[in-house]
């Protein structure tokens, strides 16, 4: 017995599976070999010999000129504009509110000292016409002024037969006396009603020298009261102003003296029309709105401080503009484009910079010139089939669709023919 069969029992079987394996080994060698050279080679074919297949370039993303037929052209509904130069009018709309008219809106103070005895006007909301009665007031400079008054009118009468010099002084002192009542606001048929009865009053009676409604009332009955001291606040409110917010870039459109129009909430159906009489000097820098202020009457005052309305502005560009309809002007979110027809009858894409707009025309104001002739409508279409080519070439570009031409029997340039996987070793032989 040999070496070998004394080390195993089952005769010469370790030495097959060490062949088998080292045949394993020298397969996933050559295996590995050849990964390390594709890799290295960027996963490249060699050079062939045979000619290369000829690959379709992508299109360019940007519309391309195209040509229509009539026949195509009216079957999509393509209509077409000239390019003309006219003034661009448009409507401004903004949401505005009713205000005071300030230069309506009064302070009622007294000019004198005193207390006050009697309301008449005692609560916000209260109308008032000039002249009526605001309250009673007891005050002893008016109580001097009512004696000086009466003494002077007693010393006119009893120097009607004196000398004409002391008769006119006794009149002017008479005079002056009865203004210093006046200027207090005390009124001339209350003065004429003191000098009928001949007697002085306790309290005189103080009066509206404005209409309009009670805004604010900062005075009680029994209450001192100092010269100067603002008891009421008035406004005529028989004329309001609305004030409005308009956007920056509608300024070239609003005017001085432009007449608008005005619908309120609380008045559906009520149309009320007014001008501009005035336009804010500074632009607010969070809205980038200016403020601008419209005047309307109120009869009847149904228009209330605080009520909100929408407000049209039809303004006009101070020149001729470029314009042509809003139909014909295609924007991406990028750029916008117009499609031109040329002489030759294509229809040729021009991007354009957009100003100025109403409903239904739009401002050029650059990349047209007047004159064009522009597509009007289906000008998405115009676009769809301007693109078609664009987009099936840039079809090549994605994952699996290389638009090559097939070629019989050779290989295209780029294509790297699948490698020959490895023979796999057999499998040993089942001991009998």
């Amino acid at each position: 017995m040999n070496a070998s069969s004394a080390t195993s029992p089952f005769g010469n079987r370790p030495s097959r599976r060490g062949r088998w394996l080292a045949i394993g080994a020298f397969v996933l060698a050559l295996g590995i070999i050849a990964l390390v050279v594709y890799r290295y080679r960027g996963g490249k074919a060699a050079p062939s010999a045979q000619p290369r297949t000829a690959v379709v370039s992508p299109a360019s993303d940007a519309p391309q000129p195209i040509l229509l037929a009539s026949k195509g052209a009216q079957r999509i509904g393509v209509t077409y504009a000239a390019a003309s130069m006219s003034p661009l009018t448009r409507e401004v709309r903004s949401a505005a509110q009713v205000t005071f008219d300030e230069t309506r809106v009064k302070t009622i103070a007294p000019k004198v000292d005193g207390w006050v005895e009697q309301l008449y006007v005692n609560y916000v909301g209260q109308s008032l016409h000039a002249g009526d009665p605001l309250l009673t007031i007891y005050s002893p400079m008016l109580v001097s002024a009512q004696q000086e008054l009466l003494l002077s009118r007693q010393l006119q009468t009893d120097m009607s037969d004196a000398a004409p010099d002391a008769k006119q002084s006794a009149t002017t002192l008479a005079e002056s006396a009865r203004r210093r009542l006046l200027y207090w606001d005390i009124g001339a048929a209350d003065i004429d009603q003191l000098i009928a009865s001949g007697e002085i009053r306790k309290t005189m009676t103080l009066r509206s020298p404005v209409s309009g409604v009670v805004l604010e009332k900062s005075v009680l009955g029994g209450q001192k009261i100092m010269a100067g001291e603002a008891l009421y606040k008035v406004a005529d409110l028989s004329v309001v102003w609305l004030e409005g917010e308009v956007f920056e870039r509608d300024l070239p459109l609003v005017q001085l003296g432009a007449m608008v129009t005005a619908d309120f909430e609380a008045l559906p159906g009520a149309h009320r029309s007014g001008r501009i009489s005035y336009i804010f000097r500074t632009v607010n820098p969070e809205t980038r709105t200016v403020r601008v202020r419209v005047v309307l009457s109120n009869p009847g005052l149904a228009l209330k401080p605080g009520m909100y309305a929408t407000i049209r502005i039809t303004g006009t560009s101070p020149q001729s503009v470029l314009s042509v309809p809003r139909s014909a002007v295609l924007s991406t979110g990028e750029r916008s484009l117009v499609f031109v027809k040329r002489r030759d009858g294509m229809l040729e894409p021009h991007p354009v910079v957009l100003g100025i707009a109403n409903d239904t025309q739009v401002q050029i104001l650059s990349g047209l010139a007047a004159g064009d002739t522009v597509v009007a409508s289906a000008t998405f279409l115009v676009d769809a089939e301007s693109n078609l080519g664009s987009v099936l070439g840039g079809m090549g570009n994605m994952p699996g669709m290389d638009i090559t031409k097939p070629v019989t029997g050779t290989v295209s340039a780029g294509a790297v023919a699948p490698p020959a996987p490895a023979p796999r070793p057999s499998a040993p032989p089942e001991r009998r």
